[in-house]
């Protein structure tokens, strides 16, 4: 039974494949020698189709989900990851240890920036919300740039329930960070912050906007009024 679940679902992804569509997606992604996505491949297939298949084959056990996070598609690599999260936000504590554990194990796969922002913060930021944020420490100092953008983007779980100070601590270690996509992701948790209070993302950008990479700084004012936008930008000058 398990087999024809698998079997069935791959049937799926290569119905909705998109030749054309994975062309795009493969330059999009940054998948050229040299580049962050380097020998990522893709079928083509738009994410609300991985979203809905993610739904129907629910109860694909791990094991299978270990083939697909494990594949060098990046489809199937971000379905595995939406069943990830669906089953660690319907399941009991011990169901989300499991989860959590398994997507420890398999953070090498965990390789391309999407893959990263859907899943990060709704398993790794919701499990250690009450607990050592150790952890996210350590990858913000890791050599691999997926790590490090896992670290920031966990934060966003802390930051829905109104607490800063761990997104707050690790932008100021990535401030330096030589990557784009850490500037954008260090911006852009800075942006949500500041959706939030206000005041708590100015006190941090009066603080570091001089420093601060200018594209993680224009991801964090992103939605300031246009006069206050260039108000910081000019402190870059």
């Amino acid at each position: 039974m398990t087999k024809m679940a698998l079997d069935t679902l791959l049937y799926e992804l290569k119905k909705a494949a998109n030749p054309e569509k994975a062309i795009f997606h493969q330059r999009f992604f940054k998948t050229g020698p040299g580049e962050y996505g380097e020998g990522d491949v893709f079928m083509g297939i738009n994410v609300p189709v991985l979203r809905r298949l993610a739904k129907q084959f629910k109860t694909l056990p791990l094991s299978d989900i270990h083939i697909l996070l494990s594949d060098k598609i990046h489809e199937k690599r971000l379905l595995a990851l939406f069943m990830l999260v669906q089953r660690f936000q319907k399941g009991c504590s011990a169901d989300q240890q499991h989860v959590y554990q398994f997507y420890l194990d398999h953070l090498s796969f965990v390789n391309n920036w999407d893959l990263v922002d859907s899943s990060a913060h709704h398993i790794v930021g919701a499990y250690l919300f009450k607990q050592s944020k150790d952890l996210l420490f350590k990858w913000a100092e890791s050599d691999n740039l997926w790590e490090r953008r896992i670290a920031i983007m966990s934060t966003f779980y802390d930051i829905k329930q109104h607490r800063f100070e761990t997104t707050l601590d690790l932008s100021r270690l990535l401030i330096r960070d030589k990557e784009d996509l850490i500037h954008k992701a260090v911006g852009w948790m800075l942006r949500e912050i500041g959706k939030r209070d206000l005041a708590c993302e100015e006190t941090f950008l009066n603080t570091y906007a001089a420093i601060m990479p200018r594209t993680m700084l224009r991801y964090a004012i992103e939605r300031f009024p246009k006069e206050k936008r260039h108000t910081y930008l000019r402190k870059k000058t």
